[in-house]
This record gives structure tokens, C-alpha cells and sequence, in this order.
């Protein structure tokens, strides 16, 4: 779970965005917590880096469009998050003005860390599945050739699970293949890549 920033009163969420776009720092607001962020091993940053390029490349001149981890999401009216890689594909709906807190995410992709796991397998993947538009969740392991990929279908969510590095990711959401080892390009597990 991350850490959890000490407040007398919770913030309300017009507090917390108000806030937060004056902060030095990152910090996730979810069921009425203040969450702080941490900073990314190499690993992440690579994995999100590699993420994004696949991605941004597949969506050239297509009416899509890929997020790095400043991009918020909001869920429901009091919950603010920021997924390490966002994509849509359709017009990109905002809370407002500022273009800064997204509200309609078709895929959300998160890179576990120790510290993040249990949140982004738990209490945030239940807040991503109130979001009407999402139709893919990915969360990818850093240490080890690991992909969980959720599928939405009707109203259930369907668990692949990928561990080949020869394996392809097929995100039908928003049309893009990707190969895994394209995702870890340059990572190293023990020495090796």
C-alpha cells in the first residue's frame, strides 16, 4: 500500500486537485486518502518508456492517444489516480479546462513494485472498474517476465496471464499487439535481459 499522507481533515476533492496542481510532488487522492507517490526504479521507468513507444507508434494516425504517468484519472466524482501508462482511443473527455485529469481511459496499464502490488491488484483495480469506458487493465511485473491482463467482457473481467517473453499482448481495446519482449527491451532479471 503506498504511503499515506498525514492530514487533520481529508481534503475534499476540489482541496486535493486544487493542491496537487501546486505540489512539487505527486499524490493519488482515493477513498477520502491522500496518497503519496514514490519515485520509479530503473526497471518501471524502462518498462514504461518501452510501453509507450509501442504503443504511440501503433496509434499514428489513428484517433487514439497514449499517456505517460503525469496524466490523472478521475473515478467517480472523489477519486483521483495516476496509472503509469494511459491510452484511449476516441475524443478525450477532461474534467475540466486544464486537460489534466482524464475521465475516460479505455486501457490502463500499471507497473507493479513492492510497494504498489497489493494497491494496484486490490483497492485500485476496484476504483478503475467503476470507469465505464475501460475495457483493458495490464499490470506488468518488473523483476520477472510477468503480464496480468484483464479483459472486460459484459459485466465480468477476464484474467490472461502472460510469462513468455516470446508471448504477444493483444489489447483489443485499443488495438495494439505488443510483444513482450519489446516491453522489457533493455530490462535485466539477474544479470540478464
Amino acid at each position: 500500500m503506498l504511503p499515506k499522507i498525514k492530514t487533520d481533515t481529508a481534503p475534499s476533492s476540489e482541496e486535493y486537485i486544487e493542491q496537487e496542481r501546486q505540489a512539487d510532488y505527486k499524490s493519488e487522492f482515493a477513498y477520502g486518502i491522500v496518497y503519496a507517490m514514490s519515485g520509479a526504479s530503473e526497471k518501471h521507468n524502462l518498462i514504461v518508456v518501452n510501453l509507450i513507444t509501442e504503443i504511440g507508434r501503433q496509434f499514428k494516425k489513428r484517433p487514439c492517444k497514449v499517456y505517460a504517468n503525469d496524466m490523472k484519472v478521475r473515478v467517480k466524482e472523489t477519486n483521483y489516480v495516476y496509472p503509469d501508462v494511459v491510452a484511449l482511443c476516441g475524443e478525450a473527455k477532461f474534467a475540466d479546462n486544464e486537460t489534466d485529469v482524464l475521465l475516460n481511459p479505455t486501457a490502463v496499464i500499471e507497473v507493479l513494485s513492492e510497494s504498489t502490488t497489493n494497491y494496484d491488484r486490490g483497492k485500485k483495480f476496484e476504483l478503475y472498474r467503476r470507469l465505464e469506458s475501460l475495457q483493458e487493465y495490464i499490470l506488468i511485473a518488473q523483476d520477472s517476465c510477468y503480464i496480468e491482463y484483464h479483459l472486460k467482457q459484459g459485466r465480468q473481467w477476464l484474467l490472461t496471464e502472460f510469462e513468455d517473453i516470446q508471448d504477444r499482448l493483444i489489447l483489443s481495446g485499443i488495438g495494439c499487439e505488443l510483444l513482450l519482449e519489446d516491453i522489457y527491451d533493455k530490462v535485466l532479471w539477474n544479470g540478464s535481459s
